[in-house]
C-alpha cells in the first residue's frame, strides 16, 4: 500500500506570485555573542559585524549576556530573559558568535539559545529568520563551533547562510582600539555580513510561505476539530 497524495493546496507558484511586495524598513539584525569577559573577542567581532551591517543598511542590536541566568534557574519573567526574547521577536536575521572552549561553543552562548523557546503561544520566535555563524579561537583555526551553531540554527528552524567566519588567535586580530585589523579574516567577515544582508532581503517577506508545513496544518486542523467536538458534547 502506498500513501495517497494529500488533499492540500498545491499551486505553490500561484501562492508565491502573490507575495512579491517587499518591506521598505531596514533589515533588523540581532547579534549574540558568547562571553562576558571585559575584553571579549566574540563581542568585539560582533561589534565589527554590526558596523558592517549598518554600513549595508541594516538596523542592529547586540544583546549583552551578562546577568542572564542559567536556563530554568529563574522565571521567564526575569528582565534579561524578557529582553532576549523581545529582541529575538524583533529580529529578521541574526548573527551568532561564540568563542571555542574545550572544542565547543561556550556555556554563555548556549544559555542564550536555551532561553529562546521554539514557540511562544502561536508564534515561533526564531522560525524563518536568517542566520550567520562565526567563532573566535584562542589558538589555531577550528570550525567546531560554527558547525555546532549550524546544527542549532537548523533546530531553531532558521535559514543559515552558506558562508561563515572563524578567526584563529583572535587576540592578534584586534588593535588597541578594539577594532579588527585589515586581513583576509576581516575580508571574510565582510563577505559573511554582505551575504546575510542579501539573504535577509530575499527571505524576510517570504518566511511564512517558506516554513508553512503540511504536517503542522494537518495537526492544527485535527486539534481544532477535537476542541469543536468536545464543546458540542
Amino acid at each position: 500500500m502506498t500513501a495517497e497524495l494529500p488533499n492540500v493546496e498545491h499551486d505553490l507558484i500561484g501562492q508565491f506570485s502573490k507575495r512579491i511586495e517587499a518591506s521598505q524598513h531596514k533589515p533588523r539584525i540581532l547579534l549574540l555573542h558568547g562571553s562576558t569577559r571585559e575584553r571579549s573577542f566574540s563581542r568585539l567581532l560582533s561589534e565589527e559585524a554590526a558596523r558592517l551591517l549598518q554600513h549595508f543598511g541594516a538596523e542592529t542590536r547586540i544583546f549583552d549576556p551578562s546577568g542572564l541566568p542559567l536556563p530554568d534557574d529563574a522565571p521567564v519573567e526575569h528582565p534579561k530573559v524578557q529582553e532576549l526574547r523581545d529582541l529575538v521577536m524583533w529580529s529578521e536575521g541574526q548573527v551568532w558568535c561564540s568563542p571555542e572552549r574545550h572544542g565547543a561553543m561556550s556555556a554563555v552562548f548556549k544559555a542564550q539559545i536555551d532561553w529562546i523557546p521554539l514557540a511562544l503561544g502561536a508564534v515561533r520566535p526564531s522560525q524563518g529568520k536568517t542566520l550567520a555563524v562565526m567563532q573566535v579561537c584562542g589558538g589555531s583555526q577550528s570550525f567546531n563551533v560554527v558547525n555546532q551553531l549550524r546544527v542549532l540554527g537548523r533546530w531553531m528552524r532558521m535559514f543559515t547562510i552558506p558562508n561563515q567566519s572563524s578567526i584563529p588567535k583572535a587576540f592578534m586580530e584586534f588593535d588597541a582600539d578594539d577594532r579588527m585589523k585589515p586581513s583576509a579574516y576581516y575580508d571574510r567577515v565582510v563577505d559573511v555580513m554582505e551575504e546575510l544582508m542579501r539573504f535577509t532581503l530575499l527571505l524576510r517577506d517570504q518566511k511564512d510561505f517558506l516554513v508553512d508545513r503540511y504536517s503542522e496544518r494537518k495537526e492544527s486542523a485535527e486539534q481544532l476539530s477535537a476542541r469543536v467536538n468536545q464543546r458540542s458534547i
